[in-house]
């Protein structure tokens, strides 16, 4: 990949779309993790005014300081970030508290807190006249759809929705993303007990890269190992289940006759 060229295109691109939109800026969720990183940096490099955010929920302290780093290094190399803090814990809490015990289960509370941060985003992006730039990467949004409808998959633009993960962390190393970013495990921040996304799908993403592209190449799998069928059935699996986010929402169409 022609990663300057990529960096390029992509920084164009959303300037292009901001000034068209008639945008003063972008509003970015921050999550420490390299996906919100690069999309952050990537949005600096716009010149364009940014407010960085670092929701925390009850976080972990090693993701909370990633996201406090990066926004801090991001504030410093480029003076048009301002990188802000909401602690939402209270809000959260507070949210759990309005609803009958039985429907906050571990899933739909982790849902929830992404949810709230897309509220929080909306909240700025609505007050400063800017856009929410998104932080989902290829084979989140199309692929095996890991992400929160109406959460984290609740945007303006999608700045590196092209880009699979290893492609992502190219971008990352070349815009000087911090090490400690690069080679934290990917995780989405959303559970009590700081699980994974490796952990949670049961695939690395150079894995579902892998699955993604044999799928679409329609490739003989009675050649694959038996790993990379477990991976590829991994890879389907989320797909079908997550078909309804990844197509547009559909629309009952009242026939001529009965109108």
């Amino acid at each position: 990949m022609k990663v300057d060229r990529v960096i390029e295109h992509i920084v164009n691109w959303m300037t292009d779309y901001c000034e068209k939109a008639g945008a003063d800026g972008f509003v970015v969720g921050v999550s420490g993790g390299i996906d919100s990183a690069v999309t952050s940096t990537l949005c600096a490099k716009t010149g364009k005014t940014v407010f960085a955010l670092n929701m925390p929920i009850f976080q972990d302290p090693g993701q909370f300081s990633l996201a406090k780093l990066h926004m801090e290094t991001l504030a410093r190399r480029f003076p048009n970030v301002h990188p802000v803090t909401v602690d939402l814990s209270e809000a959260f809490t507070a949210l759990q508290n309005c609803l009958p015990p039985e429907v906050c289960d571990d899933h739909s509370m982790a849902n929830t807190r992404s949810r709230l941060r897309m509220v929080t985003l909306y909240v700025f992006a609505t007050h400063h006249g800017m856009l929410v730039a998104g932080t989902g990467n290829k084979v989140e949004d199309f692929g095996v759809g890991f992400y929160t409808k109406y959460g984290d998959g609740g945007v303006d633009i999608s700045p590196i929705a092209d880009l699979l993960k290893t492609e992502v962390y190219e971008l990352g190393q070349h815009l000087g993303v911090d090490e400690k970013i690069i080679k934290a495990p990917p995780t989405d921040g959303l559970w009590p007990d700081n699980r994974t996304d490796e952990k949670q799908i049961g695939a690395t993403y150079r894995e579902l890269e892998w699955a993604m592209n044999f799928d679409a190449a329609h490739g003989d799998e009675e050649k694959l190992t038996q790993r990379q069928k477990e991976v590829l059935e991994i890879y389907r699996r989320f797909n079908r289940a997550n078909r309804h986010k990844m197509e547009p929402i559909p629309v009952c169409t009242i026939p001529g006759h009965l109108r």
